[in-house]
């Protein structure tokens, strides 16, 4: 009988590699969020995948970038310290967008870094064999990888193959958590972050990124009515807050009801959601509000 086998391991990458939606595939529930908008995943985010002979605690991070807020600098020192408490390392780039300088800036870490490295290219089912190869050479001269694993996170192309090689470089252990826990993140957190998707899925310019979620209450009222949720959506400007109530309320109609459904599927029961959006000028460079609205390192 073979031993079993547990660890963390860190997922790293510039914005938009498809991170999350690695991690969401691997624990079978939606638990980080996904929009095509750059520097969506804001915090550490941490899943569990148990399986028969290993458990694997992935921590979702956000992506690699110049940060222009105190929130930009907590996001990348966030990254940056996973790599501290890991055994080992998905660096994850697309195979659609050729090395930068954001993916030299973490292979400039990663070569400090003792634990096995995984380079993962995402997104395989984007570009043409051939192009492939080339991508491949081209990383493989920056540093010495322990794998290079093509996959498609969101197809599931060789995700299997990718976490037999990675178990396969993990050392004996006992599981951290309970086999049927898929994250160690309260339920406050998730299930702010799923009305921040519907924020961003539908607004643009400035207003996604100005964006924060702080959920204040969930509780069930008594035991016939619905499980009630109440949340704040956090914006810096006067007009950001237009922009997410709408004409005549649409807008943040919309948002509520997309959300609605998520926070129903995780937390399996109907709900009564009811959301306010509220101006906090420059939350984003505030220690103060970055602390009450959850990042902190």
């Amino acid at each position: 009988m073979s031993e079993y086998k547990s660890g963390f391991v860190a997922i790293l990458g510039r914005p938009n590699v498809g991170k999350s939606t690695l991690l969401n595939r691997l624990v079978g529930q939606k638990i980080a969020i996904i929009s095509e908008k750059v520097q969506t995943t804001r915090n550490k985010i941490q899943g569990v995948l148990t399986m028969k002979d290993a458990q694997i605690v992935l921590i979702d991070t956000p992506g690699i970038h110049k940060p222009k807020t105190s929130l930009g600098d907590f996001m990348v020192q966030a990254a940056y310290s996973a790599l501290e408490e890991v055994d080992a390392v998905f660096f994850m780039v697309s195979a659609n967008q050729k090395r930068g300088k954001g993916d030299d800036l973490i292979i400039e870490r990663l070569c400090k870094v003792k634990t096995p490295i995984f380079l993962v290219i995402n997104k395989i089912d984007t570009v043409h064999p051939n192009d492939l190869l080339t991508f491949i050479d081209d990383f493989r001269q920056q540093m010495n990888f322990t794998e290079i694993v093509p996959i498609s996170a969101i197809n599931g192309n060789n995700v299997e193959q990718l976490m037999k090689l990675l178990v396969a470089k993990l050392q004996a252990g006992p599981p951290y958590f309970p086999e049927n826990m898929v994250t160690d993140r309260p339920e406050y957190f998730v299930v702010s972050e799923l009305i921040r998707e519907k924020v961003l899925l539908l607004t643009r310019d400035e207003v996604p990124h100005a964006v924060a979620v702080d959920v204040k209450l969930m509780r069930h009222v008594n035991e016939v009515e619905k499980f009630q949720v109440e949340a704040n959506i956090i914006v810096e400007r006067d007009s950001q807050k237009g922009i997410i109530i709408g004409k005549n309320g649409a807008m943040l109609k919309k948002i509520g009801s997309l959300a609605r459904r998520d926070i129903e599927h995780l937390l399996g029961e109907k709900i009564y959601l009811q959301l306010w959006v509220k101006v906090q000028k420059k939350w984003r460079d505030k220690q103060t509000f970055l602390k009450d609205y959850g990042y902190q390192n």
